[in-house]
């Protein structure tokens, strides 16, 4: 099917050649577009903020669990320490203590590190998680817009198209709809509306103008026929036009 783009706003109503899309002439309908585009936004907002909370929420009891390893940790570290000091072998061997109490203190860095680690790994999903979720609802909104488009699109040039008809003008181009818009079927119905509507007012035209040649050979006066050789005119001028 030949493909052939509105004109866009403020533009000649009688401009129907073929464009190409583009972002400018994207919103045809500001209205309609945003409107609906505004409902897929939203619906992908709410989405979007329940799974964020549901992950935050998630993602604080990772943080408290694993905050309450390291204080158990500790605590065990603690104990065990005590527990050593009073135990004679130890007690008598001062380096023996020294390299446990190393060993301890490492054992203790390693746990902090790894709760330090789970914290910074939950800021970073959940900044992950909020620029992914704001790219997605922009990509919605953007999709709307386009998918609402596609319907906007012909719709406003049918309208362009009924403001020809109702002028009186039959004679537009019957080029269609650009490739993937929607109402593709109204708009052919559209045309075939328009076509019968040419080919009827073309049949009354040419009764006319037989209407006006009996009229003269019968010796009609032009001035009695004014009136029937002007709408004949206007008539015709819409098949032209």
């Amino acid at each position: 099917m030949t493909t052939s783009a509105p004109a866009a706003p403020g533009a000649n109503n009688k401009a129907t050649g073929r464009q190409q899309r583009s972002i400018r002439n994207y919103l045809l309908d500001a209205h309609f577009q945003l409107k609906y585009t505004g409902y897929l936004v939203g619906v992908a907002l709410v989405i979007s903020i329940v799974l964020g909370i549901f992950l935050w929420r998630t993602s604080n009891k990772v943080v408290e669990e694993s905050g309450k390893v390291v204080e158990e940790s500790k605590k065990v570290s603690d104990v065990v320490k005590m527990s050593i000091k009073d135990d004679p072998i130890y007690g008598d061997n001062p380096e023996l203590l020294k390299s446990f109490n190393e060993s301890s203190g490492v054992s203790d860095d390693k746990v902090k590190q790894q709760g330090l680690m789970v914290v910074k790994q939950q800021r970073e999903m959940l900044v992950a998680v909020v620029g992914g979720l704001s790219l997605l609802v922009v990509l919605i909104g953007l999709l709307g817009i386009y998918i609402t488009h596609k319907v906007a699109g012909p719709v406003y040039k049918m309208k362009l198209l009924l403001k020809r008809v109702a002028q009186g003008e039959l004679n537009f181009p019957r080029n269609g709809l650009r490739k993937g818009d929607e109402l593709g079927h109204f708009f052919e119905a559209f045309v075939k509306m328009a076509d019968d509507l040419k080919a009827r007012q073309q049949d009354e035209v040419d009764r006319l103008a037989s209407a006006i040649e009996s009229a003269k050979e019968s010796g009609a006066s032009d001035a009695a026929l004014a009136k029937i050789v002007a709408l004949h005119a206007d008539m015709k001028k819409g098949l032209e036009a």
